[in-house]
């Protein structure tokens, strides 16, 4: 057992049920598509970092993927008990430094993801910011229950009102480098990740001709 932790949290990819927002302009498939291969980015951004990870899945286990990680279904009924419980586990477990991920991200790297677990050596509360205003890393040295309960999740003001009340508490915290995730066509089409896959480009195009 290591000091760090890497928990991820991913989606079970069922058609209709990942990349909603992104289905209702290119369809299910498609958007199917695009959920499998950022979840390849995922696997490949932790793959190479030596540490434990957690595999926390949406509805129920696969064991076909995600190697020899230890694996659960994420449990509470919105995302910040979600999250609460996968960090108690690992606080209770014996873990000192905790960094959670999403498994959607098109630029994750295994240096987001150091980077994250570096800064809780100085800091108790490290979160990497989305574009949109959420954070696709957060980070603790030890459970924080209020940086879970009550946030507007899914809002563009959730990382903004989190770090206000961290101030209040006087509570240490940094941010990492912003990235974008993909949750519209528009992202999508501007990201990297996408005009640099020319499988899923010309599937995604075949799909909606």
């Amino acid at each position: 057992m290591t000091k760090e932790l890497i928990i991820v949290f991913v989606k079970n990819i069922k058609l209709g049920k990942v990349k909603t927002r992104l289905a209702k302009t290119i369809g299910n498939q498609a958007a199917f598509d695009v959920y499998s291969e950022l979840v390849k980015v995922t696997e490949n951004a932790i793959k190479n970092i030596e540490t434990d990870k957690r595999i926390y899945f949406s509805d129920a286990i696969v064991e076909a993927i995600w190697g020899n990680n230890y694996k659960a279904v994420q449990k509470g009924v919105n995302l910040g008990e979600r999250m609460k419980h996968a960090f108690k586990k690992g606080f209770d477990d014996g873990y000192e430094r905790i960094v959670l991920i999403g498994s959607d991200l098109p630029d994750i790297s295994s240096e987001h993801i150091k980077n994250g677990l570096n800064a809780l050596q100085n800091n108790e509360v490290v979160f990497g910011p989305a574009i949109d205003g959420g954070y696709y890393l957060i980070g603790l040295s030890e459970l924080k229950p209020f940086v879970f309960d009550n946030k507007p999740w899914s809002q563009s003001n959730l990382l903004e009102d989190t770090l206000k009340e961290l101030q209040l508490k006087n509570i240490t915290h940094t941010l990492l480098r912003p990235l974008n995730d993909i949750d519209t066509f528009e992202d999508l089409e501007a990201s990297d990740f996408y005009n640099s896959n020319k499988n899923l480009k010309q599937k995604i195009e075949q799909l909606n001709d």
